[in-house]
């Protein structure tokens, strides 16, 4: 059965994806745990204030470190409000979020999925999808994210629905998840 995956929105539920760019999903549960377990509770002046060097010891690579001390004093500093992006559109929150750095395409549209629940965000460049779509459809390749984009058109505004499904197809063929899970 499909099951979605949602977690918290906010510092927290951004942090998990941010953990979890390019990596395997075992790698990155495995980063996460250690992270969360590190600061109780999971505040963003404690990661801002953390020595690089800590942050490091627990599995993070240079460029996720600097992407969480990034957005740690982007929200102590009021410049930016996660909390605002709930009510805002999936365009605007996408728009908000890959101005940060360090935080592309695929780390907003995950986010937007998981933590905001917006039902269209469509992540064209997640390798699971476009794997699942690849041996769904029978394409000879991955498609692109161009080709991803152009072929989801059919499925708005419910693209988020079908990115579930396309996850839960990718576990079913390939017996594992295609995206960080907890």
């Amino acid at each position: 059965m499909p099951t979605l995956r949602r977690r918290p929105a906010g510092f927290a539920g951004l942090a998990q994806i941010i953990c979890g760019q390019q990596l395997s999903t075992a790698s990155a549960g495995a980063i996460w745990g250690r992270l969360s377990a590190a600061f109780k509770p999971f505040d963003p002046h404690l990661v801002r204030r953390a020595r690089s060097e800590r942050l490091a010891r627990l599995g993070l690579s240079a460029a996720k470190i600097k992407t969480l001390k990034n957005l740690a004093g982007e929200l102590a500093h009021g410049r930016l409000d996660l909390d605002a992006l709930t009510g805002a559109s999936a365009e605007e929150a996408h728009k908000t979020l890959v101005t940060l750095p360090g935080i592309g395409p695929w780390t907003a549209d995950l986010y937007l999925l998981f933590c905001l629940g917006h039902s269209d965000a469509w992540p064209v460049g997640d390798l699971a999808l476009q794997e699942s779509i690849r041996i769904g459809f029978e394409l000879p390749a991955r498609p692109t994210t161009a080709q991803m984009a152009r072929l989801a058109e059919a499925w708005r505004p419910l693209r988020g629905a079908a990115a579930h499904l396309w996850w839960n197809y990718y576990r079913v063929i390939k017996g594992r998840d295609g995206v960080t899970i907890t």
